[in-house]
């Protein structure tokens, strides 16, 4: 990373408490193949991986900060942007799709003012659609977190998102 993209990278992100990094990198420090295993569990503290976390990570572990970034990037489960407390996930799978999750979506990005793969300002909700969530007989499908709601409709959209505004955000 380049010095004005590291300095514009730090200047957007909040300031990173690096102990938290390094006490899961500590716990994998002499094993060998420890970088997806660090990546999770950082990732699995801050919500995401901060650049700064990144950088700091490479710099431990001995290695170029472009390795981290090509596993960062390459695996979809790594996120290097703040997500939500709440990730909302609809299925636009066929079963789910002639089943009317184009208008579950749709309702969806009105009622929370994101779009695919956004996140409220406050932290509070993260929007995706995705391919396939294996449940087709409960089409259309939605998910928050790891709570499943089976046959979508435009007015449980409503109730989801009333219940989890209700929810503490930690």
């Amino acid at each position: 990373m380049s010095d004005a993209v590291a300095q514009q990278t730090e200047q957007q992100e909040p300031e990173i408490d690096l102990s938290i990094a390094d006490a899961v990198i500590d716990k994998y420090i002499d094993i060998p193949g420890n970088l997806m295993p660090v990546l999770q569990g950082v990732q699995d503290e801050y919500g995401y991986i901060p650049h700064v976390v990144a950088d700091h990570i490479a710099e431990r572990l001995n290695v170029y900060p472009s390795q981290i970034y090509g596993v960062l990037t390459f695996y979809a489960q790594f996120h290097l942007k703040p997500r939500g407390r709440f990730i909302i996930r609809v299925c636009v799978g066929t079963a789910c799709h002639v089943s009317g999750a184009p208008r579950i979506v749709e309702t969806f990005f009105d009622k929370l003012g994101i779009g695919h793969a956004e996140t409220t300002p406050d932290l509070r909700y993260t929007f995706e659609k995705v391919a396939c969530l294996g449940a087709c007989g409960m089409a259309p499908l939605a998910m928050v977190n790891d709570d499943t709601f089976g046959k979508m409709t435009v007015q449980k959209v409503d109730e989801i998102i009333a219940e989890y505004n209700q929810r503490p955000m930690k």
